[in-house]
């Protein structure tokens, strides 16, 4: 082990005072390559706080750019950097906080491909993204690698943390051993989520890294903590390796990485859903226009109507479609389109609709952002 400077020893005093911690503890960090999935809500603090704690390396996976809707929560990135590939701007933020720390950036989607390769020269992957394709590449990708991943996630007011594969622990799989279906679990830009909440997660997620990587306190190996924010609450679900899991079970039949957009966009043994006829803004409105009979079926929330709306469109949550079918029969036979905010409830409700032996349907291709884009550029997006 290397021996620390007399900048670093002044920088890290308060971490070498502890008694728990100490000079080794540190260099254990300084000495440490940790990877980041994602440099968004849980990546700004999991880098702001792990260059603080002195992590020699810390690796950014992310190929987004930032956008202004990002700055509610991914406290890493400024204005300035609005339109900045996120790594880029993680990566100098990072700087600013610790020079000392080596950042290296993989602006990159992260695949199958090359999963393998950007993981193999870290000690520890960290999870912070946001889509089920990706969570699960992660965590095959570590079993077969044997490494261990801090895991986060985050909806609306409720966060999870835990820690996978260390030391024969659980993985990923053991607690989800296949996705839910396509569109049951909706994304935070869907869904929603409270700005503060990533914060707090990702506190925990760059707690557990530190504990893990200098071998101090109590990991969170084999339980689950979740986090409730509205009632400001903490509760543990114990987990347990399962002996049958398809990646680290006794007879794994997961030995490589495999297709996992399309492991996550259709289960095993589940039919493919029909293909949706869509319609632009732009030809909806031309054909409404030219007097056409059209329909049109808002399928989002009460609460995102009182954003932005268009006019003439019909209130219908998804979560009520099968309940007001009776509202829907006038229009069998005319052109129906359904919209919600950029396309994938207002699929899923075309699929519902079609199984109800409705025709006609369309969904409004990109939702009401789409349509802003097209027709209204004032309209306020979300």
């Amino acid at each position: 082990m290397r021996a620390l400077t007399s900048e670093e020893y002044e920088r890290y005093s308060r971490h070498l005072i502890l008694p728990e911690f100490g000079v080794e503890g540190q260099r254990k960090l300084l000495e440490s390559k940790v990877l980041l999935i994602g440099a968004g809500g849980l990546g700004s603090p999991l880098g702001l706080y792990l260059a603080a704690a002195g992590v020699g390396t810390l690796g950014l996976v992310d190929f987004d750019l930032v956008d202004l809707t990002n700055l509610q929560r991914q406290v890493i990135h400024g204005s300035e950097a609005i339109g900045r590939p996120k790594v880029d701007s993680a990566a100098e933020r990072i700087g600013s906080i610790n020079p000392g720390v080596e950042v290296r950036k993989h602006p990159v989607r992260l695949t199958s491909d090359n999963a393998l390769e950007i993981f193999r020269d870290y000690d520890l992957i960290i999870d912070g993204t946001d889509n089920f394709p990706t969570r699960y590449l992660t965590n095959d990708a570590c079993v077969l690698l044997d490494k261990p991943t801090v895991y986060g996630s985050i909806f609306r007011f409720e966060g999870q943390v835990t820690l996978f594969h260390h030391r024969g622990g659980p993985c990923y799989r053991c607690l989800y051993p296949e996705p839910p279906p396509p569109g049951l679990v909706p994304s935070c830009a869907e869904g929603g989520v409270l700005g503060v909440l990533p914060g707090i997660i990702g506190m925990i997620q760059a707690l557990e890294a530190i504990k893990v990587l200098t071998g101090i306190g109590e990991n969170l190996s084999g339980r689950l903590l979740i986090f409730d924010a509205l009632a400001l609450s903490f509760r543990e679900l114990k987990l347990r390796r399962d002996p049958a899991c398809p990646v680290c079970g006794e007879q794994p039949t997961i030995t490589k990485l495999i297709d996992y957009e399309e492991f996550c966009g259709l289960r095993r043994g589940q039919a493919p859903e029909p293909s949706v006829p869509e319609i632009t803004p732009t030809e909806y409105k031309a054909r409404l226009d030219r007097g056409e009979p059209m329909v049109l079926i808002d399928v989002r929330e009460p609460h995102e109507v009182e954003i932005c709306r268009i006019a003439g469109s019909h209130l219908i949550p998804l979560g009520e479609i099968e309940s007001h079918l009776a509202e829907l029969e006038p229009y069998r036979g005319r052109p129906i389109v359904i919209h919600c905010r950029s396309g994938a409830r207002s699929a899923k409700a075309v699929g519902m609709l079609a199984r109800k032996g409705f025709d006609n349907l369309w969904n409004l291709q990109g939702g009401i952002l789409q349509w802003a884009d097209e027709l209204e550029p004032d309209m306020p997006r979300y």
